[in-house]
């Protein structure tokens, strides 16, 4: 692939990312791991760091993927072509929306999507728990022991999801 390539593949996710982050990472795996440009136990790598670091994930895993198969340009460049879609339409709705933001066709079209992002989130939900957890090449009982530890954590008590962050990375670095 070349970086013209991983730019046009970039933008393309960029205009098919509804939804957030999460969406995103749905829509690359595709090409970059099952392509076999990145090996899926590296994507998810890439994955974690991406959430764990400051920024929106499709973004960071835009950069990421881009510094990996092409240096520094390749980062920016794939950042550049993930965000630039957002822009261009952002612009549009915002020249238009004002006018037809009553229209009944215009309010069903943003209502329709709500469900479909909530899919392709919950896709790549479980394609992150099946690779960093089931998956019988990466499984471990202290992964499975950590991940129900750290879902009782976050739904039992008020404790913040970046300590929950901090204490992952810190048992990453102990036992696996």
């Amino acid at each position: 692939m070349t970086l013209l390539e991983l730019s046009w593949q970039f933008f393309c996710i960029g205009l098919f990312t509804i939804g957030g982050g999460q969406v995103a990472i749905t829509l690359m795996y595709q090409p970059f791991v099952e392509g076999g440009l990145i090996s899926a136990e590296d994507f998810y790598s890439m994955v974690a760091v991406s959430e764990s670091t400051p920024g929106p994930i499709g973004i960071n895993m835009a950069t990421y993927i881009g510094c990996n198969l092409f240096g520094i340009p390749g980062g920016i460049i794939t950042t550049i072509s993930t965000v630039l879609p957002s822009l261009i339409i952002i612009m549009v709705i915002a020249k238009f929306y004002q006018k037809y933001r009553s229209n009944k066709i215009v309010d069903d079209m943003f209502y329709a999507i709500r469900p479909v992002s909530a899919g392709l989130v919950a896709v790549a939900a479980w394609q992150v728990l099946r690779i960093s957890v089931a998956s019988a090449a990466v499984f471990s009982v202290s992964r499975l022991v950590f991940l129900v530890a750290a879902f009782t954590l976050l739904l039992k008590t008020k404790v913040s999801p970046i300590l929950v962050i901090v204490l992952g990375a810190i048992f990453g670095l102990i036992f696996l």
